[in-house]
């Protein structure tokens, strides 16, 4: 089984990579970018040595897109999933339950009240949708971003 932990700076070329690889669905960084994105993050875990990855940001994180915006104006406790995404490689070993399972144990230990994400709805996340219900998701809000050309979905897991 795939151990998760805490990333470091020897991570940050892997995860950069696999961020790229995914571009469309998590929107691309200069590794650079990714770097800081990783710095101010609440909560990082990868899986292995390059098989998955989760990013997370509180009500308080210094971030400044608009789907975390949208979270922030509606609610005061969560955490929010700006990014998980699994390796070609690694896909079908469970290792995306595995990272949210490891979120939702540390969202509750620390009195979060729920966790929240965003699905493409356009172009469609069929995939990402069904994992996300069959986590206990819920569909909360809708909007269309200008200017990126894709619709997504606002989702939250109560705690």
């Amino acid at each position: 089984m795939t151990a998760l932990r805490s990333i470091i700076a020897e991570d940050l070329s892997w995860a950069h990579a696999l961020n790229e690889e995914h571009a469309l669905e998590l929107s691309s960084l200069s590794l650079d970018g990714f770097a800081d994105l990783i710095r101010k993050a609440t909560y990082v875990k990868v899986a292995g040595t390059s098989a998955g990855l989760l990013v997370t940001y509180d009500q308080g994180g210094d971030y400044s897109s608009i789907n975390f915006k949208w979270f922030c104006a509606n609610y005061t406790s969560f955490l929010y999933v700006d990014r998980v995404v699994i390796s070609k490689a690694a896909r079908g070993q469970g290792i995306a339950r595995k990272l949210y399972d490891d979120l939702f144990q540390f969202a509750r230990a620390q009195g979060y009240e729920r966790v929240v994400c965003e699905v493409n709805s356009d172009p469609p996340n069929p995939v990402s949708d069904a994992f996300h219900a069959s986590l206990g998701f819920e569909v909360v809000g809708e909007a269309m971003l200008e200017g990126k050309g894709k619709t997504v979905r606002y989702m939250e897991k109560a705690l």
